[in-house]
């Protein structure tokens, strides 16, 4: 894990400023690579590249970066290629490996099959390759944006860096893009390359990019599809997935310091760790932040079920409303601009303290998307079932389960009463599209504090519905895999964006085990009424691991999802610090917003919602960015002052 950056002249002209550009760049993505820094840039000064360092694999002076090939091309990567054993094994008869790093195998790799390089990489990642034989950069990111890639097209040059505060210096003017702001405040994540950030785009998640002679091109190297698999039993899907995610866990493993682990207390990190801890004795320090100040908020015990069961240590986190105060600038910083809902801050805490012990942690993330975990999935199909009911319907369509079979299931909806009742109350029976799109709208209760003349709901739900119908990856009506594929397009990535910043932010590489491609490829196959059998959420991750997953764990139907009780700290011990923040002069003047309606939402509002979660991120961020715009500037105009201490250099096997 590491942070990548460049710049390449769409001209082929000089660029004087070249290192000091870089180490502008550098100093900014510091954070991700502690362990050392490197530069370079050919004679030329037409491109240059920037890396810095988090050991992980290949702890020796053969893994720094930028690296170089026999043929002169020069890597910058970020992130874990777990395939790179066995890639070793296939392409050292062409190449002679001067250590052990899994950066070298992507050189090999495409020094050996081009662009078709990509589709031999299992893992987490994102490189950029200079190759001067055809004087293009080849950039790639993994299949699911675990790792990630921001780039900008300013004047005539193309620059690229792993956070987009490292291209923010270099933007002409620091500017909100609308279109990605109404996506934000409708979903709190973005649901297409657009950032928050006029002018920084995003290389989304299973894509390439090639610059040459002057043109970005952009093309899908993967995806996923749901090509349902009618000929197999409930028991054939149980044992490939034990055997699939077995395999993945043993890659994910790889490393040359010690790899822990989070523990929510929840099934998905439960199992992750609990397996993890069965192949490696080291990978035994879990990791927890709990909210013991309020009722509702402490998950403690499950997490400390989870710990004895993989035999080992929790280390706990007791996060109060005073820590709120101290990071949440921090975390939005690092965050680079709000998303994914308030977990953010919890998971920045909980990161810093694995820090302490580790350098790679195991999460779970993305068992949710992949098997079925939101609650929001049962209550839309509960309003399906209903219907189908009704009509006498239920042979006309994919219906994975019958209402009589579902309502057992229903106590999982207990702490959902209000937004049924919210979520009823628009009527009922719509198109399924219309009817998912309103249960994960998070802008129904922010009509007033919202000027929404100028920002285009009908283009974003647009945008929604053509992902959400979309037959080329979905080829079948089920609704469940309708809803879950969303969520794996959209929701998914927002999260993995929290995960690696949060991580990152302390040095601390988080993997993911439940995102191995041949482990997602495989779960698209499986039949909807499998993975959602009676309505029971995540039902076959559960068959599947029932021995595996601690009793206690495995039959709670409160997981909430590192609740944060902000609702209470709103209206009490951080009213007043919230207000200070919406009462500035700049505060009182953004565009969009209704300054005094904002204020008045503070600390009036549901259990769980998330409006002023969400206000109060994307005030802290144009605090940061926007009204500091000369301080960002200045970084650009000051490049060569910026200039490392040590010389570029690259090393070449």
């Amino acid at each position: 894990m590491c942070g990548i950056a460049g710049i390449v002249s769409l001209k082929g002209e000089p660029l004087p400023q070249i290192g000091g550009e870089l180490a502008v760049m550098n100093r900014l993505l510091a954070h991700r690579g502690p362990d050392g820094e490197g530069r370079w840039w050919p004679d030329d000064k037409a491109v240059g590249l920037a890396h810095r360092r988090l050991s992980v694999i290949d702890l020796s002076a053969s893994g720094d970066q930028p690296m170089a090939a026999p043929s002169g091309a020069v890597i910058v990567h970020n992130g874990e290629v777990y395939n790179y054993v066995e890639l070793r094994e296939q392409l050292s008869g062409g190449w002679t490996f001067r250590g052990t790093s899994d950066t070298e195998t992507i050189l090999a790799a495409y020094d050996k099959y081009g662009d078709d390089f990509v589709d031999q990489l299992r893992g987490m990642f994102a490189f950029a390759i200079w190759d001067p034989a055809s004087h293009r950069l080849v950039a790639a990111r993994d299949r699911f944006g675990i790792k990630p890639f921001y780039y900008a097209i300013v004047g005539d040059r193309f620059l690229f860096a792993s956070e987009a505060k490292a291209l923010v210096p270099f933007l002409p003017k620091i500017e909100t893009d609308s279109e990605a702001l109404a996506q934000y405040l409708i979903f709190q994540y973005g649901i297409d390359d657009a950032t928050l950030f006029h002018g920084i785009r995003q290389l989304m998640p299973g894509h390439m990019l090639t610059v040459e002679r002057g043109e970005v091109r952009i093309r899908r190297y993967w995806d996923v599809s749901y090509e349902v698999d009618w000929d197999h039993k409930q028991r054939y899907f149980h044992n490939r997935l034990r055997g699939l995610m077995d395999d993945s866990i043993k890659v994910h493993l790889r490393s040359d310091v010690p790899v822990g682990g989070y523990m929510s207390g929840g099934m998905d990190s439960s199992l992750v760790s609990i397996l993890a801890a069965r192949h490696d004795s080291r990978s035994r320090d879990f990791f927890h932040g709990k909210f013991t100040a309020y009722d509702g908020y402490d998950e403690s015990a499950y997490a400390k079920a989870g710990a004895d069961a993989a035999g080992g240590a929790l280390h706990q986190i007791d996060i109060a409303a005073s820590d709120f105060i101290e990071h949440i600038d921090d975390v939005v910083y690092h965050l680079d601009f709000p998303v994914a809902g308030p977990g953010s801050f919890p998971q920045y805490m909980v990161s810093r303290l694995a820090a302490e012990r580790v350098k790679v942690v195991l999460g779970g993330q993305g068992g949710d998307e992949i098997f079925g975990g939101y609650a929001r999935y049962l209550l839309a199909y509960f309003e399906q079932c209903i219907k189908a009911a009704i009509d006498d319907t239920y042979k006309q369509g994919n219906f994975v389960v019958t209402i009589e079979s579902i309502i057992p299931n229903l106590t999982a909806l207990k702490e959902y009463k209000p937004l049924l009742q919210k979520f009823w109350s628009q009527g009922l029976f719509g198109d399924l599209d219309e009817r998912y799109f309103r249960l994960i709208d998070r802008s129904s209760d922010m009509r007033e504090e919202v000027d929404w003349d100028g920002l285009d709901r009908g283009r974003v739900f647009e945008q929604f519905r053509t992902l959400f119908n979309n037959r080329e990856n979905v080829h079948n009506e089920a609704y469940f895999d309708k809803m879950t594929h969303f969520d794996f397009k959209c929701l998914l990535p927002a999260l993995l964006h929290v995960e690696d910043r949060m991580g990152m932010a302390h040095g601390l590489e988080s993997r993911v085990p439940f995102l191995d491609h041949p482990l997602v490829e495989f779960a698209a196959t499986v039949p909807a009424d499998v993975k959602f059998q009676d309505g029971v959420m995540k039902h076959m991750l559960k068959d599947a691991f029932q021995d595996v997953i601690p009793s206690t764990i495995f039959q709670r139907r409160d997981k909430m999802g590192f609740p944060v009780p902000l609702q209470e700290w709103f209206s009490d011990g951080l009213k007043e610090f919230v207000m200070d923040i919406f009462s500035s002069e700049a505060a009182r003047s953004r565009p969009f917003l209704r300054n005094a309606e904002v204020m008045q939402a503070v600390g009036n509002e549901a259990k769980f919602s998330r409006k002023t979660w969400g206000l109060l991120s994307l005030e802290i961020w144009q605090r940061r960015f926007h009204d500091r715009s000369a301080e960002w500037n200045a970084l650009a105009k000051n490049a060569e002052s910026e200039a490392a201490k040590q010389p570029a250099h690259v090393t070449a096997p």
